[in-house]
């Protein structure tokens, strides 16, 4: 697998996590939380069976209450820009934060939160949505209506670009070691309306910069400390 690859996102997150200690940020996908689970789609269940032990953090209790009440463990609510006020001390091998850069506030204090958690074997795994989507470029031209109709998560406050994630990683104590594309994860294929699938998988085949999403692998840069 090459750098700017088109890969499946939930896929190599799973192999990443594989064996490995994970921390799992932002891990309860509330308030989509029994959705996600009614369809099978919870990451945070998927890195249970794989992990060789998995704690996660997340800022809203009803979600962590769902999660529980179904078996998960050693979930600690935390607001993911606070993260100095988390009570869990420790460092991991991995950390998750899948989906969850572009719904907040201030992410350079989630990104400065996430060190004391990590030490200089960690890698961070980073995914986000794609500011350069060939398939929303499309709908939002298509079916906008002039602007009102844009295919975006409410919760979400920005877009990120290659060169952009990359820059705000650097200026908060990383490095990014390797960076891919995501397409159109298998999970969410059928929910997507067969003309997007089109133009999705078309525009991927020319350019996979045109992929849904973007996944940049972190480490601390080592100079940068971790608390």
């Amino acid at each position: 697998m090459r750098d700017f690859d088109s890969v499946q996102r939930v896929d190599l997150i799973k192999q990443m996590c594989a064996g490995r200690r994970v921390l799992h940020l932002g891990c309860t996908n509330y308030p989509y939380t029994d959705d996600a689970i009614a369809a099978n789609m919870l990451l945070h269940f998927d890195l249970e069976k794989v992990a060789s032990e998995i704690w996660g953090i997340d800022a809203d209790r009803e979600g962590i209450d769902i999660l529980e009440s179904r078996g998960s463990k050693n979930i600690v609510l935390g607001d993911l820009e606070y993260l100095e006020d988390c009570p869990l001390n420790d460092t991991f091998d991995i950390l998750v934060a899948g989906e969850v850069i572009e719904h907040l506030n201030n992410p350079g204090l989630f990104l400065n939160g996430i060190k004391r958690f990590m030490n200089d074997d960690s890698e961070l795994i980073l995914t986000t949505v794609n500011a350069y989507c060939a398939m929303r470029f499309f709908y939002y031209g298509a079916r906008g209506r002039r602007g009102k109709a844009e295919p975006v998560h409410p919760d979400h406050v920005a877009y990120y670009s290659y060169s952009t994630l990359k820059l705000l990683a650097e200026r908060h104590g990383f490095e990014v070691t390797r960076f891919y594309f995501y397409n159109l994860g298998t999970e969410h294929r059928r929910f997507v309306r067969w003309f997007n699938r089109i133009v999705n998988d078309i525009c991927i085949r020319l350019a996979p910069q045109w992929s849904d999403g973007l996944i940049a692998i972190c480490r601390l840069k080592p100079s940068s400390p971790t608390v």
